[in-house]
């Protein structure tokens, strides 16, 4: 018998917050489950392919037209390429860190499911095609707007 016993204080099970998160994130880190970061991970390694093919297609289309911002055109788009090589290459690294590998399953009507594996577990993911178009026009803008900021200031 402790000290403790006797004092009322100690027998609730109360628990700061802070400890209770601590707690859960440890508990967490150590499941083979994937953190809800690791599935953005994986959302993104799905993503950014994509991405690339449909910037190399608008890229090719632009090379073979006459505008007369052809050029401008073209290097904003070897810039976003660029952003969206180094993305690609940065997550490959952290993802093979983590031990985690997504492979492309198969595709049913508008779903594509991959699997994910993560530290010995194995999941099913799909995302809907919606969602991908989404999610790549909003990352897109993204991409575009840092090009601006560059090209502004390099315009001043």
């Amino acid at each position: 018998m402790s000290k403790l016993d006797g004092n009322g204080r100690w027998k609730s099970k109360m628990a700061l917050t802070e400890h209770v998160e601590q707690y859960e994130e440890r508990q967490y880190k150590s499941s083979t489950r994937p953190t809800p970061e690791e599935y953005t991970m994986a959302r993104d390694y799905i993503l950014l392919p994509h991405m690339l093919t449909m910037v190399e297609r608008s890229k090719k289309e632009i090379e073979t037209s006459t505008n007369l911002l052809k050029n401008l055109y073209l290097t904003a788009s070897q810039a976003v390429m660029h952003q969206i090589h180094t993305d690609m290459y940065n997550l490959r690294r952290e993802l093979s860190k983590r031990n985690i590998k997504v492979i492309h399953d198969e595709q049913i009507d508008l779903v594509m499911y991959y699997k994910i594996l993560c530290r010995g577990y194995e999941e099913r993911f799909g995302i809907v095609r919606d969602v991908v178009r989404s999610e790549m026009s909003v990352r897109l803008a993204k991409y575009l707007n840092n090009v601006a900021k560059l090209i502004e200031q390099k315009g001043k």
